[in-house]
């Protein structure tokens, strides 16, 4: 997707004589020149993607009123990026987040925290439910976040994966619209999920 900002930037140079720009910089032109759209770097790649719709914001206050704030030592918050170990500048911004409640002990970059500090993230899905799906599910194992919650609203399900091991998760729970889960205890508190919370009302 190519999206012109308005009003329109001066074009990046990246060859600019004596000045070394990293993947880095073009995530934070991104940031600079696009408001709203986010930025994350996977295997090197910086990858792009614009402003989520209405019904995804939604379902992100929804999930967020009903995530634990400030309770068993958790809390939840948006718009934190987490550091992977694929590569230097590798980091992704989950939509929502569980993460340790004493988070801003850990040493914070680009508004980024180690991956150990998060006990669980959270997507609804965009345009590309792969990105979601696959690539970001491999991306969070791979750190070795405890708990992906996605919200499909492609395949209208919501998938709760754990236990990541080796790059992968071991276990996948699904649930369909009209159904209700609980979170595991790790993240906090016994949280029970409305599964219309992460797909939208109809």
């Amino acid at each position: 997707m190519t999206i012109t900002p308005d009003p329109p930037v001066a074009p990046f140079e990246p060859d600019v004589p004596g000045v070394r720009h990293t993947m880095l910089d073009l995530a934070e032109t991104v940031y600079q020149h696009m408001p709203g759209c986010r930025a994350e770097i996977i295997n090197g790649t910086l990858v792009v993607n614009p402003l989520p719709d209405a019904t995804h914001a939604r379902c992100l206050t929804d999930l967020l009123l009903a995530l634990p704030h400030e309770t068993g030592g958790a809390v939840a918050v948006h718009g934190l990026g987490l550091w992977l170990s694929t590569g230097e500048h590798d980091h992704v911004v989950p939509d929502l987040s569980v993460v340790d409640e004493d988070f801003t002990e850990h040493e914070v970059t680009y508004n980024c925290l180690p991956a150990s500090a998060f006990r669980m993230v959270a997507e609804i899905t965009s345009a590309n439910p792969t990105y979601e799906t696959v690539v970001k599910s491999l991306a969070y194992a791979g750190a070795g976040v405890p708990v992906y919650l996605i919200g499909d609203r492609t395949q209208r399900e919501a998938v709760l994966l754990t236990e990541p091991l080796e790059g992968s998760y071991r276990r996948r729970a699904v649930y369909r619209p009209g159904e209700s889960f609980m979170l595991p205890e790790s993240v906090g508190a016994e949280v029970e999920i409305d599964v219309d919370t992460l797909l939208g009302r109809s």
